[in-house]
């Protein structure tokens, strides 16, 4: 990617985000270094595959934006939806497709010195590392179509990991929609046909040349391989990441950044109650170590003393994240939906498909093109 283009591209890009509020100070400096990760290779599908997915997860992010804040809610007690994005979040969906990119430009840069022979175009059979690069695109956008426009379909998602295919909320973790798998598939689909507008194929005349119908194989290899994606990440979100339902509204909770939300042990509700009750009767009677000075004591100065005691506040207030998820009863105010195993956080979750997306569109097309796994690093 020639620098004219690829460097203001770049500041458009941060300018945009940061205008926008869409990535964090640190997820800016992420997708800078990413970008130019990108903007090394000496084609420009690296760099426009990166800048695609960014805007088109924007804008799918926008539809509906206010309807899909109101069916999830954040662990701080806001209304749901997608806030900035981190510098781990960007790298989850990048990290692979940036590494790749490089590899792949170091080979074009050793043949162009004569040292494995020119090659100015992309022939049949290719690269690997290309198949890579264009399936962890198409898979992270498929997921993130599926997402952002699955979550509005007006039926209930059923829960993928169970055996019964449950009913479960809008965002749960392996929760599928047969319009998200619609959605998904139109994501793949976007990097797909963009990615045949862009690679350099080998004219068909050539004698490694792709006709027009291997151009159509490879695209809708890649869309069906793209929503293959969407459904590894619901799988193993199924599985290893936890979805917390809270259990006042029914809403699933979302943790800041991707990270996993916090529930309280089975117990540790009642525990709470009780001892805040002990200290209660203790400050108002003027009993053992829990006594003040006997004066007049009002019901807010009793609560404010209790939360400095107790580190915790009973009665909500969105602005103290520092809070235990119990709202004076003796049931949990969260409880977990799905993902018991829960060992995995949702940018752990996208990472690990990314991955493994790109590995095994590798593989497959090194199986089907009969080229070695061992000529990605050569």
């Amino acid at each position: 990617m020639k620098a004219i283009i690829s460097v203001p591209v770049t500041l458009a890009m941060v300018y945009r985000s940061w205008s926008h509020k869409s990535l964090t100070p640190a997820g800016i400096v992420a997708a800078v270094l990413t970008a130019v990760a990108h903007a090394v290779h000496p084609w420009n599908l690296p760099f426009a595959l990166l800048i695609l997915f960014f805007l088109a997860g924007t804008q799918v992010t926008k539809v509906k934006h206010d309807v899909k804040a109101q069916l999830t809610m954040q662990a701080s007690g806001n209304a749901g939806g997608e806030g900035a994005r981190t510098h781990i979040q960007v790298f989850a969906n990048s990290a692979v497709a940036s590494i790749l990119s490089l590899l792949h430009a170091y080979q074009l840069r050793q043949r162009q010195q004569g040292i494995l022979g020119m090659e100015d175009c992309y022939s049949w059979p290719g690269d690997l590392l290309v198949v890579g690069i264009i399936a962890n695109y198409a898979a992270v956008a498929a997921d993130t179509f599926s997402s952002e426009l699955g979550i509005l379909s007006k039926t209930k998602p059923r829960l993928i990991t169970s055996f019964n295919l449950r009913q479960v909320p809008p965002g749960t973790n392996g929760g599928v929609t047969a319009w998200g798998l619609v959605a998904g598939l139109l994501g793949a689909f976007i990097v797909s046909i963009h990615t045949t507008l862009l690679v350099p194929f080998c004219a068909a005349e050539s004698r490694n040349g792709w006709s027009f119908i291997s151009r159509a194989q490879f695209t809708l290899a890649l869309t069906l391989w793209g929503g293959l994606g969407s459904l590894l990440d619901s799988f193993l979100g199924g599985w290893f990441q936890q979805s917390v339902v809270d259990t006042r509204t029914g809403r699933i909770v979302e943790g800041e950044g991707g990270r996993k939300v916090l529930v309280s042990k089975a117990g540790s509700s009642s525990m709470h109650h009780k001892k805040r009750a002990d200290i209660k009767s203790g400050i108002l009677h003027g009993e053992g170590k829990n006594s003040v000075p006997k004066q007049a004591v009002g019901e807010k100065e009793v609560e404010e003393d209790l939360d400095k005691r107790m580190g915790v506040m009973d009665r909500y207030d969105a602005s103290k994240k520092w809070r235990t998820p119990s709202f004076g009863d003796e049931q949990p105010s969260r409880v977990v939906e799905s993902g018991s195993i829960g060992v995995l956080d949702n940018n752990e979750v996208n990472f690990l498909m990314a991955f493994t997306m790109s590995v095994g569109a590798m593989a497959v097309a090194g199986w089907a093109w009969g080229v070695p796994m061992s000529s990605i690093l050569s």
